[in-house]
């Protein structure tokens, strides 16, 4: 019992260390927000600016210095396979959304998980620009600026209401008909948290996103009476040297079933 008693203590200190790191993460990404910025491209064609770098480094100091024995996953720092060693890591996308930040729209956000084992149990994703915070603590549920969060229920598909890669939502459509989506969120998890809130029926991932994207909503989903799985249905892993994930989906229990039904009967090429 005295394990199990300081294990949620342990829990309740990171959940407001958590909430306080990315809520003054937040305030300062918005305070560099439509305003003039150096900005870079790495990789192929993801781009990067100097309000992420801040915001990376002042969440690592934050959350490193108060659990130093913890692993760093971030998009914004090079990765250290010392973190695959151990039972609890922070996983970080400082800005999720970066190409929407720079065109000065609203639809990005923090987005920082803690993992153990391959499983999230803390997530905070903060979208300071439209005020909204989603936060979970496994087995606890979900909240949106402190109200519980819920997943839409039912197993229909109301296409203006779902989210993600046109070519890959069509193929749900029994015609070929053209179908009109829910305008484009820039952030993959703003995406998925919507979906956690009941403002979407179900949000797609179209493959090629990486832990970062996904683990705090991922959790979030969960706690909020969804799912979010692998097409396959398989269950997402984080903290693996390789963190870079396929298409996924995320709804509610039975929306999501129908979903994953559907592309296990009519297999993508």
């Amino acid at each position: 019992m005295a394990d199990a008693d300081t294990a949620d203590r342990i829990l309740a200190r990171d959940a407001a260390l958590l909430t306080d790191t990315v809520r003054e993460a937040g305030k300062l990404a918005l305070s560099l927000f439509r305003t003039e910025l150096r900005n870079w491209t790495k990789g192929v064609s993801s781009p990067v600016s100097e309000a992420d770098i801040a915001v990376n480094d002042l969440v690592e100091q934050r959350l490193r210095s108060a659990t130093p024995e913890y692993g760093w996953l971030s998009e914004e720092s090079v990765d250290d396979d010392s973190r695959l060693g151990k039972p609890l890591v922070w996983i970080v996308d400082p800005i999720d959304g970066t190409r929407a930040y720079l065109a000065g729209r609203e639809d990005w956000c923090v987005s920082v998980a803690l993992v153990a084992g391959a499983t999230p149990v803390l997530a905070a994703v903060f979208a300071p620009a439209t005020d909204e915070f989603f936060f979970a603590i496994r087995g606890q549920g979900a909240t949106r600026n402190e109200r519980p969060a819920r997943a839409a229920v039912g197993a229909g598909l109301d296409f203006s209401r779902v989210a993600g890669p046109k070519p890959l939502v069509q193929r749900l459509s029994p015609s070929t008909d053209d179908i009109t989506l829910h305008p484009r969120i820039g952030s993959l998890a703003l995406r998925l948290c919507r979906v956690a809130d009941g403002s979407l029926d179900a949000a797609f991932a179209g493959g090629q996103s990486r832990d970062w994207d996904l683990a705090a909503a991922n959790l979030i989903v969960q706690e909020a009476s969804g799912r979010m799985t692998a097409l396959s249905g398989d269950t997402i892993e984080y903290n693996r040297r390789d963190v870079v994930h396929g298409m996924l989906v995320a709804a509610g229990h039975d929306r999501h079933a129908r979903i994953v039904e559907h592309f296990r009967s009519r297999p993508l090429p």
